[in-house]
């Protein structure tokens, strides 16, 4: 089987871009699961209703958050009303929403698992202690369990893998917006990669206007950050080829597709 990842998706052009290349990968792939990152979709702050049903209309079977969640107030309307959307599980008890989902596609009921690290970012409960619990009561029903862990540093997110190595069949990294080449079966047969990278404006820093950034650096002033309507743009993604009898992963690929040159660098 099967598992398609997108990598965070940022404002308008990167929701366009998932419209009009997820059909396309799901052609190409046949995935059993797609997932995709939808924590900066609406103007690179969080995500409304009306755009996860679109994502979930163009294609995607779950969608994964991070720190941005809580940015746009509409989430609090809807996210204890789906089952298609998970964010970080460790945030505190009696937060809105799940950490944990499972998803049933012909026959092959893969659990999808969100994580925020610590690291440079706001204090959260331990993802490790918060991984090792919701990994238990995951294999209890499924050998395909899929970790998104949204993290800043890299030590972390391989700390995660390394940890969950042969326990669960893919760690992949979000929250920084660079796709890492570092993509790797891990020993015991866990796929992972540092950061799958975003999706959106290809042109600019991270998504957001590059010169609101650049000002930023050079003054140290406050600055608000936009994500651009227009330009070009990127998609970044991985396959996941995953044992059918084991869980384990076989494989693991980039996908990068920019406007001008669509390619999957391996």
């Amino acid at each position: 089987m099967n598992i398609l990842f997108i990598g965070d998706v940022v404002g308008s052009l990167g929701r366009e871009m998932v419209s009009e290349y997820l059909p396309k990968l799901k052609a190409k792939y046949r995935p059993s699961v797609t997932i995709v990152n939808g924590e900066n979709a609406a103007g690179g702050r969080g995500i409304t209703e009306k755009i996860y049903k679109r994502f979930l209309n163009d294609g995607a079977n779950i969608i994964t958050m991070g720190n941005h969640t809580w940015d746009n107030k509409e989430i609090f309307d809807f996210i204890d009303n789906t089952k298609l959307m998970v964010r970080p599980a460790n945030f505190p008890k009696g937060t809105p929403g799940t950490g944990l989902a499972f998803i049933n596609i012909n026959g092959f009921e893969t659990a999808v698992i969100n994580l925020q690290g610590r690291t440079f970012m706001p204090p959260l409960d331990c993802p490790f202690e918060a991984a090792e619990e919701l990994v238990s009561q995951a294999k209890e029903r499924t050998p395909f369990v899929f970790v998104d862990f949204h993290a800043e540093a890299t030590s972390e997110k391989q700390a995660m893998g390394w940890f969950l190595d042969g326990k669960v069949s893919a760690v992949v990294g979000t929250h920084t917006h660079i796709q890492t080449a570092d993509n790797r079966v891990l020993p015991n047969g866990t796929a992972f990669i540092a950061d799958v990278g975003m999706t959106g404006p290809y042109d600019e820093i991270l998504g957001m206007n590059k010169e609101s950034v650049i000002t930023k650096f050079r003054t140290s002033l406050p600055v608000r950050f936009e994500v651009p309507s227009q330009g070009r743009k990127v998609l970044s993604g991985v396959i996941i080829d995953i044992n059918e009898k084991t869980g384990m992963a076989k494989s693991i690929s980039r996908i990068l597709i920019n406007d001008d040159h669509p390619f999957i660098s391996e």
